[in-house]
Parts: structure tokens; C-alpha cells; sequence
């Protein structure tokens, strides 16, 4: 008779809900967070790279120099992303394609919990066709 109750006790499922929903709801907010902070870190990638390719266009226009797109680019990071983001901009002429064209390249951390993140897990490079006189 005591195995039986026994039995009974072990089958009985009455409180399983509550630890179920713990488990199911913390393993849907970790995943939730990871898909926000995957568009946080790609918001900042674009970000930085169309800043540094509008400071490569601003570059090779031939009325600017090299200073002027490194300037520009990092006004439009800090703009957008706050200072951290715009420290290590470098604009210098290259040749892309075939082409002599004005590069500015950006390093900047990499957002990985928030904003937070290595400080040099981002570069990108915008590149733009050298505009001449002739």
C-alpha cells in the first residue's frame, strides 16, 4: 500500500507548470536579448561604415583634401554613436578597382553587452573614386 502511494506522489504533476514557465520564459529573454543585441551590433557596423564611406566621398572631391573626410566622419560617428566610436579614423589615398580613389578607414569597438565592448573589434573602410580636374 505504501508503494502505491508512493507511486502516486512521484506522478503527480501538480506544480510542474510554474517550473516549466521559469525555464521556457528565461530561455526565450536570453534569446530575445541575443536577437537585440545582434541588431544593436549591426546598427553600429552600418553606421560606422556608411560615416566612413560619406567621409571618403567628402575626400575625394577635388576642392577637399584627406583631413576634411576624416573630419567629416568622425562628426557624423560622434553624432550618431557618441565619441568612443569615432577614435581611430585614418582617410588616405589608395587605389581600389583599378581606380585612384580616397579611403577612410574607422576602427571602433564592437558592441557586444549594449554599447560595451573590445575596443578594436570593428573596422571598416569607405572608399570613393578620386575627383579630378582634368
Amino acid at each position: 500500500m505504501k508503494r502505491m502511494r508512493l507511486r502516486a506522489v512521484l506522478r503527480d504533476e501538480s506544480g510542474s507548470a510554474v517550473a516549466e514557465f521559469v525555464m521556457v520564459v528565461s530561455l526565450l529573454t536570453v534569446l530575445t536579448l541575443s536577437v537585440l543585441q545582434l541588431g544593436l551590433a549591426l546598427h553600429v557596423r552600418n553606421t560606422v561604415l556608411d560615416a566612413a564611406a560619406e567621409g571618403a566621398r567628402l575626400a575625394s572631391l577635388a576642392d577637399s583634401g584627406l583631413a576634411d573626410g576624416a573630419a567629416r566622419t568622425r562628426d557624423l560617428i560622434t553624432v550618431a554613436l557618441g565619441p568612443s566610436y569615432a577614435g581611430q579614423v585614418e582617410a588616405s589615398y589608395g587605389d581600389f578597382g583599378g581606380h585612384s580613389s580616397a579611403q577612410v578607414h574607422v576602427v571602433a569597438p564592437l558592441p557586444l553587452l549594449g554599447l560595451i565592448g573590445p575596443g578594436r573589434g570593428l573596422e571598416v573602410t569607405g572608399h570613393a573614386a578620386v575627383e579630378t580636374l582634368e
